[in-house]
């Protein structure tokens, strides 16, 4: 039997080896292919081709590092979202897929709100994060004046990075959530917020847990301590007819609901379940 180190045969070692150790099998597929920077199609029709000793062994070492819990994500520097390649890093959280339904639910609350005279719009992403959600927003509106605020500098840098890799005009404000824009009387049409919301006593798997911020993650005792903050703070910072829009736990869409609701007591709220029929996101029309 041949020895020749072959696509085929690094793919069916990762499989075997991930396997045994509790992760993905997929993830050596999705290493390799950033590693040989090829097309899943290209991939597979490939499987023949031979590796060179160096590009064994740099699969062997991503392999081995996701593991023993290493994100696919951080080992490959980027990750997709709405169609577009992401920078991403220990100091952000990665994208996540249901979080490009929230994306969905703004632009189409956006429409029915305001139909199409976006110009003067100001949208506002607080936490931003990578700058998933502010980027691809002004990258689907590009009409839209969009600002990101965060409080981690590490953070801001890159969601800026991203900003410039795809092009998109974004202000960036450091800052405690909404403090940015009530220190400058800044008036929002749109806020959208993907804001820590796991409980602190819930346990999270390893991957996430030892490798993305925790500052990203944690909402309090209950999650909600950062819904409870945008709850008194946003009639200050809202224009008089807008939108406001946030991810959440599931389960926790009655709980974020009442509190905007003694805030603005006149709004139109609505829990939005995602694709797998879990409450992930609330908005808030007035």
């Amino acid at each position: 039997m041949s020895n020749e180190r072959t696509i085929f045969k690094a793919l069916s070692w990762a499989s075997s080896f991930l396997k045994e150790n509790g992760r993905d099998t997929n993830a050596g597929e999705i290493l390799l292919r950033a590693q040989l920077d090829m097309s899943r199609s290209t991939l597979l029709a490939e499987q023949r081709m031979s590796l060179a000793d160096h590009q064994w062994e740099q699969f062997e070492v991503a392999v081995k590092e996701h593991a023993e819990g290493k994100p696919v994500q951080h080992i490959i520097g980027h990750e997709e979202f709405y169609g577009r390649e992401f920078l991403v890093n220990e100091d952000v959280l990665i994208p996540r897929p249901e979080t490009e339904e929230l994306i969905e639910a703004v632009l189409q609350k956006i429409e029915a709100k305001f139909g199409s005279s976006l110009q003067d719009l100001k949208v506002a992403d607080i936490g931003t994060g990578s700058g998933a959600i502010a980027v691809t927003l002004k990258l689907e509106r590009p009409e839209l004046s969009v600002f990101a605020s965060d409080l981690s500098k590490k953070a801001l840098a890159t969601a800026k990075r991203n900003a410039e890799r795809l092009n998109a005009e974004i202000e960036f404000l450091q800052g405690d959530l909404l403090q940015p824009f009530i220190g400058s009387r800044q008036k929002l049409d749109v806020v959208v917020s993907n804001p820590p919301y796991i409980p602190a006593d819930e346990v999270l798997s390893k991957v996430v847990s030892e490798h993305e911020p925790h500052t990203a993650l944690f909402g309090g005792e209950d999650g909600l301590d950062f819904y409870r903050r945008f709850a008194r703070d946003l009639p200050g910072v809202l224009s008089e007819v807008a939108i406001a829009a946030f991810e959440i736990g599931d389960g926790q869409g009655k709980a974020v609901s009442s509190l905007l609701e003694v805030s603005f007591p006149e709004a139109e709220i609505e829990i939005i379940n995602d694709i797998n029929g879990k409450e992930r996101i609330v908005t808030m029309i007035r």
